[in-house]
């Protein structure tokens, strides 16, 4: 009994690895290839960046700035504020969901980002302002 059950998991994490890497490596929008322009605001290009999760290299800028991984939301928005006002965050790692602090009062700066910290009427809504 003991044996069948170690088989079922073994044979569920082999899929579940074989499934994460396709997805990762799959490119589903055959429209588009990974680094195609697929939009832009206020000049700052939107690239496509392929398969869900797909990773590519970091990006950093001449000056050595990170941007974060290639072609990822976060990187959009760094490269945003780099581009558009000639910003830097000094804390220039972490995901979507670091940029907000919960613990910062509305309108009061957000030292990792060096920016303004407002909260929208929606709570599950925030916005962040340069300095």
């Amino acid at each position: 009994m003991k044996k069948k059950f170690l088989k079922i998991i073994l044979i569920i994490l082999v899929i579940g690895f074989t499934a994460n890497y396709v997805f990762r490596k799959f490119n589903f929008n055959q429209n588009y290839q990974i680094r195609d322009k697929i939009d832009s605001l206020n000049g700052v290009f939107v690239y496509y960046n392929g398969g869900v999760n797909h990773i590519l290299e970091r990006n950093k800028t001449e000056d050595g700035y990170n941007l974060s991984m290639k072609y990822q939301c976060v990187e959009f928005v760094k490269r945003y504020y780099y581009e558009k006002y000639h910003h830097k965050m000094p804390d220039s790692y972490g995901n979507a969901k670091d940029f907000f602090d919960n613990k910062i009062s509305d309108g009061q700066k957000n030292e990792k980002r060096n920016l303004i910290q407002f909260t929208n009427s929606n709570s599950r809504n925030h916005k962040l302002e340069i300095l």
